[in-house]
């Protein structure tokens, strides 16, 4: 019978290492990729109609926005962690 999880129990070892894993490849993307904040979705349906260059680029966009993007043939990806925009960061 599994044990019910414990909302403050400790994350196993090998979670942990998981999620450090990829913080560091996201963390590597992100590095290659200009953070654009709300102007995402705008951003991307230029690049993919060629009304300014190709770029990598990372933002913010709501699920619907995502899918609209997607069903106009846009390729986008969340991130699987959670970011700080720069003019957050201290």
């Amino acid at each position: 019978m599994p044990s019910t999880p414990v909302a403050n129990a400790p994350l196993p070892p090998q979670a942990v290492e998981m999620i450090k894993v990829l913080a560091t490849l996201q963390a590597k993307v992100l590095q290659s990729s200009r953070y654009v904040g709300e102007r995402f979705v705008d951003d991307a349906r230029a690049m993919h109609y060629g009304e300014r260059e190709a770029e990598a680029i990372h933002g913010q966009a709501t699920i619907a926005e995502a899918q609209e993007l997607l069903e106009e043939g846009i390729a986008v990806a969340p991130l699987p962690l959670p970011i700080v925009p720069p003019d957050q960061a201290n």
